[in-house]
Formats: C-alpha cells, structure tokens, sequence
C-alpha cells in the first residue's frame, strides 16, 4: 500500500503540472504514454521491443495521437488515414518477410491495440484543447467512479459482476461507483459548467461516462486474463503499467467525442 501511494503522489505531481500547462507538453505526454502502453502490449504478446513490427506499429500510434500540425511537413495528398493503412499494409508484408514468425493474427492484435490506444491519447489531447476544466471533468469521473467502486464494492458487494474476467468487482460496487461520481461530479458541473450543457444533461452524460469508463477497465482486464498476466506493466510500481492506468479513459475520451462533448 505504501509503495502504491508513493507512487500515486509521484505520479501526480509530474502529470497535473503538464496538463495544467497544456500545448505541446500534453502532446508529448500523450505521445510517450501511447508508445509505452503500445510496448506493454507487445510484451503481453511476448514480441520484441526491438523489431520491425515494433517500430511500424510505434510510427503508427504517433501518426493517430499526434495533432495534423505535427504531420504538416507531409504532401497534402498523404492523408492521416492513408498513411496509417500504409503501416497496417507493412505490418502484413512483415508477416511474409518474417515467414510467419510474426504472423496475420500479430498484425491484427497491433492494428487493433494502434487504434484502441492511439484514438483514447488523441482525445487525451483534443480534451485538452478544449480546455483544463474539460479534460479534469473526464478525470473526475474515471477516478471518483473507480475509488467509489472499490470502496462500496469493499463494504457491500455481495453479487459478482463478471466472476470470469475480473472476480473481485460487484454490481454492488459497480451502481455505487457511478452514484459516488455523479454527486461529486455533478457539484463539479454544477461550479465549473461544461460546455453549453443544462445540468440536467450533464448529469445524464456522468452517468454513462462513467459506465463507459467501466466497461473501459473491465476490457483490459479481459486482455490481461486472455494473456495470463496480473498487470498490463511494471513501469508504475504499485499499480502496474500505463494500461491499467489508463485503461477507462482509452474508451471515456472517445466516447466523450461521441456525445459532441470534446
């Protein structure tokens, strides 16, 4: 526990001093959370950091984190998604070179986890973009919906939520988590009003954000049981690597651009 609070606070003074000042320091951490949470899952994988599989793939998840002004040096005609295609096209012509020592199913698990992962940081940032108070919202309700959870699911969870993928969460926790994150999160709305929203609808989006958020966490926890591994890294001790970490904003930032909110 010591270790995981040490951690947390370390973490914490490094992370919200970056998105307080926002711009390109966001861009970069973005960046570099995409390229380790990638090598995460290559590890799981039991692929090589250094490979050509690797490098295309890492090339890949910059190219849909990254804003287009950092890709402005490129012809007009070379599109983003083109050019990310490309990458998945190279990752199948790898699968031949390598005579299948990298195979199909390793090109589609990549071009899967190149857009899991690189479309939840490059929301990370247009968040961001929208503005500090924005992207804190989607952090509030990830964090207070996953201490909530674990809290009540401590002291009232009775009934199993999915026993198969992650035996520890209960419904009982799980409804207490998104209650806990719509009362503080709601007050939040309440002084910090979010866009052109009525409380009332921001209400209504905490809710299924944090539902989303969720599902989020239970998704990896589905990786994680599928390649027999208890986290997803090492590189935050205490609580794993960036995947556990950030595993319900991989799908809440999407979803919030979805809901025409970032």
């Amino acid at each position: 526990m010591k270790q995981r609070v040490i951690t947390a606070v370390v973490a914490l003074i490094i992370f919200i001093p970056i998105i307080i000042m926002g711009g390109i320091w966001v861009d970069i951490a973005a960046a570099v959370l995409g390229l380790v949470a990638l090598s995460e899952l290559l590890v799981m994988r039991k692929k090589l950091l250094v490979s050509p599989e690797t490098i295309v793939s890492g090339i890949a998840v910059l190219m849909v984190i990254l804003p287009d002004k950092w890709l402005g040096f490129l012809p007009p005609h070379l599109h983003l998604n083109f050019l990310v295609y490309v990458m998945v096209i190279l990752l199948l012509i790898y699968s031949v070179v390598s005579k299948n020592r990298f195979s199909f199913d390793d090109a589609a698990v990549l071009t899967l986890g190149i857009f899991y992962i690189g479309m939840g940081f490059h929301y990370f940032i247009e968040a961001r973009k929208v503005g500090f108070f924005a992207l804190l919202f989607a952090l509030l309700i990830v964090w207070i919906t996953d201490s909530g959870a674990y809290m009540i699911g401590r002291k009232l969870g009775r009934h199993k939520l999915t026993p198969h993928i992650s035996p520890n969460k209960t419904w009982e926790g799980s409804i207490g988590g998104t209650l806990v994150a719509t009362v503080i999160v709601g007050l939040y709305a309440y002084f910090y009003p979010q866009g052109n929203y009525s409380l009332l609808t921001t209400i209504l989006l905490i809710v299924i954000v944090s539902v989303i958020g969720q599902f989020g966490d239970l998704v990896e926890s589905a990786l994680k049981r599928y390649y027999g591994v208890k986290d997803s890294g090492k590189i935050l001790p205490g609580h794993g690597g960036i995947l556990d970490r950030f595993d319900s904003l991989l799908l809440v930032l999407p979803a919030l651009h979805l809901l025409n909110f970032i």
